[in-house]
């Protein structure tokens, strides 16, 4: 941290406009270094950069925004040049040639917003679902969490939460007085209320499908028609089709975003009691495999033979004698494209309902778990009659909230998280 960092924050040149970032203590050096004077807090100013042999590198604009009422926490030097390859290249290289000053590590900029309580460690995980998002749902979901939607609820439960355990520590404390030798009348039915909340925040949609896509897979046996499905979905010859029983061999998948919805869609190998060989064999076992884990099921076998919860798919409905279903969920041709339509909006319908609502914070994996212990322990707490009990049950839910901040972590969790970032951010 006492380092002066410095990477491009803008896309790969070349570009109209390079945006190189420097922030920590020694920002004001290479102010001086570089421009050659000191500038006015907040406020653009045209210079020429120069390195250290004084050859002119570029005419910029510069911001220099002293800390801590920065980004970062620290002091911080924009230099908004041209976006040449050659031009960021010379102005990092003489960035880099001044003592206290180093290249940025992935994610180190907002790591350091982290460490000066700039943001939280829920915003810092929002912020990395920013970055990543592909479609408006992903995009919508993580400004929420970006913004501070899900910390302000923590820092108001944990809040109360704070309030109970000062009233069971009155009675541990003094046990022997008359006024706080029993909790406040209410306390059982405050905890329960407060569970209550958190509780409908672990009912919520979680992240990982918004993030990963509403996974559909396509199962059937050989030559039912998937590949060529899978192909119309995606809209893109990725699975090769042929009428050769066992064409495809593995799992393939591949990620689209309908109607803004992102779908990861698998086409995978005929599900058939023998298979042909030993690849074929390995084939049907992935293909299994993902029938489990999917969130949806095609199938596009002999109809109420596919798996509990599928959707019945008669396919092929160009090809003369192909094989009638009595009551399909959808009737397609992959070819024609007659019924896609329609199965598009069904399939956007039901994954709308499986992701959260626009707007809303949806939970990590991490953050449910964090979540569900301090729910568990606020149910212990309402429990119990023992105050010491009490007391230590609501300890435990007051550590997952400082955890769900980042106020209790560890080194390992945040390199993994902020390693998801890109350089210059």
């Amino acid at each position: 941290m006492s380092d002066t960092i410095f990477a491009l924050s803008s896309g790969a040149p070349p570009a109209a406009i390079a945006l190189i970032r420097v922030s920590g203590p020694s920002a004001a050096v290479a102010l001086s270094a570089l421009a050659g004077r000191n500038l006015p807090s907040r406020k653009a100013v045209t210079v020429t950069l120069r390195d250290g042999q004084g050859e002119i590198l570029d005419r910029a604009l510069a911001l220099w925004l002293p800390g801590p009422a920065t980004a970062t926490g620290d002091d911080t030097l924009e230099l908004h040049c041209h976006g040449g390859r050659a031009v960021v290249a010379a102005v990092e290289a003489a960035l880099a040639a001044l003592p206290g000053l180093r290249r940025a590590s992935a994610g180190e900029f907002t790591r350091r917003a982290f460490a000066n309580g700039k943001i939280d460690l829920a915003e810092a995980e929002g912020l990395a679902d920013l970055l990543g998002a592909e479609t408006e749902l992903q995009r919508q979901a993580a400004m929420a969490m970006a913004g501070g939607t899900f910390s302000r609820a923590i820092e108001s439960w944990r809040d109360r939460l704070l309030y109970h355990s000062a009233a069971v520590e009155a009675v541990l404390d003094f046990a022997d007085e008359d006024d706080v030798s029993q909790l406040p009348s209410g306390f059982v039915t405050a905890l329960a209320a407060l569970r209550q909340e958190l509780d409908a925040w672990l009912g919520r949609p979680r992240a990982e499908v918004l993030r990963d896509g509403f996974k559909v897979v396509l199962a059937g046996p050989p030559n039912a028609g998937k590949s060529t499905l899978f192909n119309a979905l995606i809209e893109e010859e990725a699975a090769i089709t042929a009428p050769v029983a066992g064409t495809t061999r593995d799992v393939l998948t591949h990620p689209v975003a309908i109607d803004g919805v992102p779908f990861r869609f698998l086409d995978t190998a005929g599900l058939r009691d023998e298979a042909g060989d030993a690849i074929e064999a390995i084939g049907v076992e992935r293909a299994r495999a993902a029938v489990a884990r999917s969130d949806l099921v095609l199938w596009l076998g002999q109809e109420g033979e596919g798996p509990a919860g599928s959707w019945e798919i008669e396919s092929q409905i160009d090809r003369p004698g192909h094989a009638i279903k009595q009551a399909p969920r959808h009737r397609v041709s992959a070819l024609t494209g007659q019924g896609l339509d329609a199965l598009r909006r069904d399939l956007v319908a039901v994954a709308r309902s499986a992701m959260p609502k626009p707007g809303d914070a949806a939970l990590s994996q991490r953050q449910h778990r964090l979540l569900t212990e301090a729910s568990e322990a606020l149910a212990s707490a309402a429990s119990l009659v023992d105050p010491l009990l009490i007391a230590e049950s609501l300890r435990l839910a007051r550590v997952a909230f400082d955890a769900l901040l980042g106020r209790t972590t560890t080194e390992d969790m945040l390199d993994a998280l902020f390693g998801r970032f890109c350089i210059g951010k």
